[in-house]
């Protein structure tokens, strides 16, 4: 089932010991990885003091790490999926930023709806 929600944009939560030797180099003192999710091969990595975009690209090995702290997220939303827009989206944006930074989820991806909760528990403190 994996392999088939990858293939249709759903979001698949990823165990924490796996990418935590990936990550590693990368965290700070006392940072901790709480939550991590893959779509296709992208990442949401939730740690206890920012949020990670993984950008990977599809051919080659080229990877753009995005690092946002939680105080710099102005607002985000969700648009669930409809009848004929089978995506839904996840839009985030930044302190001084207009343009929002959009993910996509495939149709019946219930795990937007965790995404949303983990940033709602970290910017609305």
């Amino acid at each position: 089932m994996g392999l088939f929600n990858a293939i249709l944009g759903n979001a698949s939560e990823v165990n924490i010991e796996n990418v935590s030797n990936e990550f590693e180099p990368i965290l700070i003192d006392g940072e901790k990885i709480e939550k991590a999710y893959k779509l296709i091969r992208d990442m949401f990595i939730f740690t206890n003091k920012r949020l990670i975009l993984v950008e990977k690209q599809l051919v080659g090995s080229k990877v753009d790490y995005m690092s946002i702290p939680y105080s710099s997220i102005k607002k985000f939303s969700k648009e669930s999926a409809g009848i004929l827009d089978l995506d839904a989206e996840l839009k985030i944006w930044l302190n001084h930023d207009n343009n929002p930074i959009i993910k996509q989820f495939g149709k019946g991806g219930n795990n937007i709806n965790e995404v949303y909760k983990i940033l709602s528990q970290h910017t609305l403190k």
